[in-house]
């Protein structure tokens, strides 16, 4: 069956503008942020009208054995087949640790069977600065020559001149990159997390300073 790309950088968007909704504050963990963030594409999927996994696994050939995955999606269509999916929609990633970076894009574009190949994934990797992007980029790119597969990789890492995390968002079709959006990720006054686009924040900024002088 021919693939199915999804917009992929409309789940960027979508995902930025109902972070606030997860209601992730300071009291919570990093595995309950990692919890709600897959459970928020879980529902998506779901939505969409895709079976949605989570922990859900698939063979590596190269490591000779299964692998899980973070989260699924499956389209199943009685239509065409009763018994069997008929495609791995997605394959999502959704990672906290540093040092797991190359492991995390691995588990994207592993060697595997060809029913397990996603036509679509999503890679959601904290990183320790800007300057590693290039190389895993550089990475995904060389393993989805052979995948070509539609990728969204959502590199977050925290800015301390700025004091909040950046969001950088780099969608990647079969051909090569295709776009970059990039989103900040900070504590509104309540304790909780939130995001907004970079040209968002700055009108936002520049209008609560407004105000505070008016009151002055």
């Amino acid at each position: 069956m021919e693939k199915q790309y999804f917009n992929l950088m409309q789940f960027f968007d979508g995902y930025v503008r109902n972070y606030r909704r997860m209601n992730l504050s300071e009291l919570h963990n990093r595995s309950m942020f990692t919890k709600r963030e897959i459970d928020y594409f879980a529902t998506l999927g779901e939505m969409l009208g895709f079976d949605a996994f989570i922990e859900d696994s698939k063979f590596d050939k190269t490591k000779g054995r299964s692998r899980p995955m973070d989260l699924s999606w499956w389209k199943w269509d009685a239509r065409y087949d009763e018994e069997k999916f008929l495609y791995l929609a997605l394959h999502l990633e959704r990672e906290n640790v540093w040092s797991k970076d190359v492991d995390t894009i691995e588990k994207l574009f592993s060697q595997t069977e060809k029913e397990y190949i996603p036509h679509n994934v999503i890679g959601i990797q904290f990183i320790e600065s800007a300057e590693r992007i290039d190389y895993l980029n550089k990475l995904i790119l060389q393993k989805n020559k052979t995948q070509k597969s539609n990728a969204l990789l959502i590199y977050r890492y925290y800015d301390a001149e700025l004091d909040f995390e950046r969001v950088c968002a780099y969608n990647f079709t079969p051909i090569g990159l295709s776009e970059v959006r990039t989103a900040l990720c900070k504590q509104d006054q309540s304790g909780c997390w939130y995001m907004c686009f970079d040209e968002e924040f700055t009108p936002f900024e520049n209008n609560k300073e407004s105000i505070n002088t008016t009151k002055e």
